[in-house]
């Protein structure tokens, strides 16, 4: 081939549902020349002439090898659906390789709720400790998130973690997601993305949902506790330009407590996608999400040793809650020019959450008990903008990346207040009116040096914080502004086609509570994070592909629970450091094996040995998988979860106990249209504790308060038999 009449040869890769596919392998055959397609579908590989042959390849579709004929004809490629294969799986700096691993796995395995879509990465653990309807508990690289303070989530682009809560700092409820409707996420431990800023701290993640169904299904399921599910997905519109789709779910669930949650749950869900195949494509996504319940709460290990209660018992049966958000998201995405590309989107959500708990029981009152009530309701606006430039820099292949984005909270009545049996009001301790605004820049720039890739940005966050003290008589405001510049820089290297080595460098915030700011109990307002992550993805054979990093961060300010009250507060400095592993392999056509084992050392600097243990902090964790994916019909997974033994207190004088529990997840075809299955949770009956605190309480009648574990218990085995109907 002579260079002299090389050209740059642009196309679009789709599936048979007209929809775009990222990250589709395009190469030249016999060469390394290669590129990938972008989130639309797009792709512009160099230096191709007549008689080149390109090759499109992907995971989960049938390879495809295209003779050009005329270098200067756009390409139009459709690509058929295959089984999920490991052998195309292909290792390259110019795509997320971690990411993609995850999504094989979300492809096979079946997520059967929310709260296991985080579960699918690696090393993430959830717990949930006040029913159904409170956000988890997330555990990640030696972090106690609580509900989400140091990782930050978003659903379309849209934030999930909510800033000020009146739980908790960065308050994570995914419950209104359908998981049926996720079709991909992206992920990173750290804070090495310039697209990801507040709570990016431990990590981030992104998910994306289907733009069009593959069928139309009717579900219902039922199960032991009261465990009931009903959903139904239909493609309403779907032709060359347009889709759109609708989906709800409602469900209720007891659990296995003697006093029953109550728990009732409805979402609903509709999506439409306008492309008009020139590079225009509008997203506009709407959802609703209602939830209530009551919970036995935390129990203290004592009650159950002395027989006041048991495992599944209750001191105070009356917490619970109620919550909804609605959702309203528009995408629109342009290609300005072969290389250049515009991503921009605007959202709202109403929000409103209601929550009682009762973490001491009659600690601070020995008459009326220590419930309390956590209420809010909040608006949330914000807009997004991203440029994204692919150009070449003295023959090298680079990308220009910049943007700006703006949100903005107002959060009505924002309260923390005494109560008891929920009706009575006893006393107001926290009641207001949060303002914050969150304004974003950020830019960066990739270049390729022949096998060695350098991105380097940088983000930069301001915070305007507002606060209206409703106690105050007369009302009292207080403001205030903080601003961070937050570097990053990643280095790739392609050791061999199928050895991949990184080094991430970066550095990320989590803004503190509104009211925690303005009352002046803390030096840091933007606490920073610094990370650095060394690492490799390698593919040993055909079917195993391995993953290994030593990491370290630094916190500049942690928060630590406090139970008395049952909010978070400001702590010190941090250190953590560890190592993660993990692997996919494809045994057959049909079966794949996946794991990671993951450590973390955490440490408080600023206290001396021995006082320095960070509580709840996880060290060792692991999950995996063993699944069987489209064999005759036939679809199963057995997956497990470990948490290993941690402290609970700073001194590491109370420990909270580990657990391993497996499940256990089966569907057969009967016909094309009609699947059973059955799902099985907790299958050994380990008695296990979900969710543990140290936390100081007294029971009734008790002269003095004892500090000790305060638990919910894990579900023991818990069956639950679905029947799906697609058309």
């Amino acid at each position: 081939m002579s260079l002299a009449h090389a050209h740059s040869i642009k196309g679009r890769v789709l599936d048979t549902k007209n929809q775009p596919i990222k990250d589709v392998y395009v190469s030249q055959k016999g060469t390394d020349n290669h590129t990938h397609t972008n989130a639309l579908g797009y792709f512009t590989i160099n230096d191709i002439d007549t008689d080149d042959t390109l090759v499109f390849t992907h995971v989960s579709y049938q390879a495809q090898e295209l003779l050009i004929i005329n270098p200067q004809t756009a390409l139009s490629i459709i690509m058929q659906d295959a089984s999920v294969n490991l052998d195309a799986v292909v290792l390259s700096n110019d795509i997320d390789n971690l990411s993609n691993l995850v999504n094989l796995n979300l492809a096979i395995r079946p997520v059967s709720n929310s709260q296991q879509l985080l579960e699918v990465i690696p090393g993430l653990i959830i717990g949930q400790h006040a029913g159904g309807g409170k956000a988890e508990q997330i555990f990640l690289r030696g972090f106690d998130i609580d509900h989400g303070t140091d990782i930050a989530i978003n659903v379309d682009g849209m934030p999930v973690n909510m800033v000020s809560h009146a739980h908790g700092q960065g308050y994570a409820d995914l419950h209104f997601v359908i998981p049926e409707t996720i079709n991909t996420l992206d992920y990173g431990k750290g804070s090495y993305d310039i697209g990801v800023g507040n709570f990016a701290t431990a990590g981030n993640v992104s998910f994306k949902t289907r733009d069009v169904l593959t069928e139309n299904s009717v579900q219902t399921e039922i199960g032991d506790f009261n465990h009931q599910r009903l959903l139904a997905m239909a493609q309403v519109v779907q032709n060359k330009n347009t889709s759109a789709y609708v989906a709800t779910e409602f469900m209720t669930f007891d659990g296995p407590f003697e006093s029953p949650q109550n728990f009732h749950r409805l979402n609903l869900f509709g999506k439409m996608v306008v492309d008009n195949g020139t590079g225009n494509v509008v997203k506009l996504t709407a959802s609703h999400f209602d939830s209530k319940w009551d919970a036995s709460g935390q129990i203290p290990q004592r009650a159950v040793d002395a027989g006041i209660i048991s495992r599944f018992g209750a001191i105070d049966d009356t917490e619970g809650g109620e919550t909804s958000r609605t959702n309203v998201n528009v995408e629109y995405s342009k290609e300005l020019s072969d290389t250049e590309h515009l991503y921009t989107q605007a959202y709202f959500s109403n929000y409103d959450f209601l929550l009682f708990s009762n973490f001491t029981f009659f600690l601070e009152d020995p008459i009326n008990g220590d419930q309390i009530r956590q209420r809010e309701s909040r608006s949330l606006y914000g807009a997004k903008a991203t440029y994204v430039n692919d150009f070449m820099l003295n023959g090298r292949k680079s990308r220009f990346t910049t943007g700006v984005a703006v949100r903005n909270d107002n959060t009505t009545g924002s309260e923390l207040s005494r109560t008891a049996n929920r009706r009575d009001l006893l006393e107001s301790i926290q009641l207001g009116d949060v303002t914050e605004t969150n304004f974003s820049v950020f830019s960066g720039l990739n270049v390729e040096l022949n096998k060695f890739k350098i991105e380097a940005g940088l983000r930069y966050e301001r915070f305007d914080f507002t606060y209206r003290n409703a106690l105050l008589t007369p009302f009292e405001t207080a403001s205030t502004t903080a601003g961070v510049l937050l570097p990053k820089l990643k280095l790739s290297y392609e050791l061999s086609p199928k050895v991949h080595l990184y080094l991430n460098n970066g550095i990320g915030t989590h803004s503190n509570d509104t009211r925690v700011v303005l009352a002046n109990q803390v030096d840091d307002i933007l606490p920073r994070s610094f990370n650095s992550d060394l690492g490799l993805v390698t593919k040993l054979s055909d079917r195993l592909v391995m993953n290994a990093a030593l990491w370290h961060l630094y916190l500049e300010q942690e928060f630590v629970y406090v139970g008395d009250a049952g909010i978070v507060e400001p702590s010190g400095k941090t250190r953590r450091y560890g190592f993660d592993y993990g692997f996919q392999y494809q045994l057959s056509d049909y079966v794949f094996l996946n794991a990671n084992l993951n450590y973390a050392h955490a440490r408080s600097i600023e206290e001396a040995d021995g006082q320095n243990f960070i509580p709840l902090a996880p060290n060792w964790t692991s999950n995996g998988s063993l699944v069987i994916k489209d064999y005759k019909g036939f679809n199963a997974s057995i997956g497990y979860k470990y948490l290993a033994d941690r402290p609970a207190n700073e001194d590491n004088s109370i420990i909270a106990g580990g657990y391993f529990v497996a499940d256990v997840n089966a569907s057969y075809d009967i016909t094309k249209r009609l699947r059973t299955g059955i799902v099985v949770q907790n299958l050994f009956n380990v008695e296990w504790n979900e969710t543990q605190f140290a936390t100081e309480s007294r029971l009734a009648g008790e002269a003095a308060p004892v500090e000790e574990i305060h638990f919910t218990p894990g579900t023991p085995f818990f069956v639950k038999g679905t029947m799906q109907f697609r058309f």
